[in-house]
């Protein structure tokens, strides 16, 4: 007697002693668990499963596929090329048994993939139910993981600060950011020493803009008034 099973989204002919390779199952060399999503038994075909069909099988080891080799190759301006390498995780069973009634109640585990989801209920469930079911562990952790804190808005003009926003170049965003590191006045803008302009050029990211606007001679015009 033969059997047509579906498992990883494929279709496997098999007939008891049969060894095959399927994508990779959870469960351990030596155990038994049982196919359900049986397609055809025999004679009987299913519409579209077998009611209460089963295929039980032997697991034999845990293996790898075959290497592909995967080649990226992009033809532009700047042309690259990659070469990687990939071996699917596939299991090695032995078919034990195939029962044409009496599978719900044989006691067998149900064939699990490696993501800890029943193979039946992946291949009956629709593409948004396979989804949710193939990553509770990640739902899991992202709901348990604090959340971020908003990002700090621009702090608030300051009472007695000048508008920054006069210096050529500066505008409301790095005035909230100047207004952060303590700079509100223009005389404050004036008065600094060449490690000032550095320091300042490090935490504002701007690589000697600060020299090539003149925010110095504009600040000292600007103070004067």
């Amino acid at each position: 007697m033969f059997a047509v099973l579906k498992t990883g989204g494929k279709q496997y002919k098999v007939a008891s002693g049969d060894v095959l390779r399927v994508e990779k199952l959870d469960a351990a060399a030596g155990d038994t668990i049982q196919f359900n999503e049986i397609l055809m038994v025999g004679g009987t075909v299913g519409a579209p499963l077998v009611e209460d069909a089963g295929v039980q099988a032997e697991v034999i080891d845990q293996i790898k596929g075959v290497k592909t080799i995967n080649f990226v190759k992009r033809r532009r301006k700047h042309s690259s090329k990659r070469t990687k390498g990939h071996r699917q995780q596939l299991t090695l069973l032995r078919i034990t048994d195939i029962l044409e009634k009496g599978a719900g109640k044989s006691g067998v585990k149900a064939a699990i993939n490696g993501a800890g989801v029943s193979v039946a209920a992946l291949d009956t469930a629709t593409p948004a139910k396979k989804k949710a079911a193939a990553k509770p562990a990640a739902k899991a952790e992202k709901a348990a993981a604090p959340k971020k804190a908003a990002p700090k808005k621009a702090a608030a003009k300051t009472d007695g600060a000048d508008d920054l926003s006069r210096i050529s170049g500066v505008g409301p965003v790095i005035v909230g950011k100047l207004h952060d590191l303590g700079v509100t006045t223009f005389a404050q803008i004036a008065a600094w020493t060449p490690e000032d302009i550095a320091d300042m050029d490090e935490k504002l990211n701007f690589k000697g803009r600060i020299d090539r606007d003149n925010w110095l001679e504009q600040a000292a015009e600007l103070a004067k008034g």
